[in-house]
């Protein structure tokens, strides 16, 4: 089963994160198999971390909760919250299979929590600029709960155009995004 973990920073949490890279990075190494996309999203400077995004396969949903709420950063209070959220990945793809590679272009996390009925469910057109693709969740995969994608895009507008159904979410969020790993 594959889920959706994004975890947003606590403001003035910065010196914590950085007490904890080493700490985060062993985590995350036990997790390197199960990993579909990962990175940071980021404030306007495009450097100060605001968030951490994680999209894993895992046994289920309580394999998800344990790799989300045991997370050092998680249980030393770096994150102010956590959504958690069952994916399917209908690209069919890791991160590190995006023709794009890893660099150029802006890189978006976009998070269209949804309302109703479910909606932007096929795979849009320009699939060449997007990196992960899927439906958000309930933990038994029956409900649609929203939708989320990773993308190269011009810019923040274009990069939420990609959710297409706007009536249909609640809220749609647009995070700057870039390719995670181990430094």
């Amino acid at each position: 089963m594959e889920f959706l973990c994004y975890h947003r920073d606590r403001p003035g949490s910065l010196p914590l994160r950085e007490t904890l890279a080493e700490e985060h990075w062993s985590y995350m190494d036990r997790y390197a198999k199960e990993m579909i996309a990962r990175g940071p999203t980021l404030a306007p400077d495009g450097d100060t971390p605001t968030g951490s995004l994680h999209i894993l396969d895992l046994p289920g949903p309580a394999a998800a909760r344990a790799f989300a709420f045991d997370e050092p950063n998680h249980q030393a209070g770096v994150y102010r919250d956590v959504l958690l959220r069952r994916w399917r990945n209908t690209l069919g793809r890791t991160m590190w299979d995006f023709p794009g590679g890893r660099t150029g272009g802006n890189r978006y996390l976009v998070l269209g929590l949804g309302t109703g009925q479910a909606a932007d469910l096929a795979v849009p057109a320009g699939r060449n600029e997007l990196i992960a693709y899927g439906p958000l969740l309930s933990d038994d995969g029956a409900a649609w709960l929203g939708t989320a994608a990773l993308l190269r895009a011009q810019d923040p507008d274009s990069a939420r155009a990609v959710l297409t159904a706007r009536d249909r979410y609640a809220a749609i969020e647009v995070h700057d995004w870039q390719f995670g790993g181990r430094p």
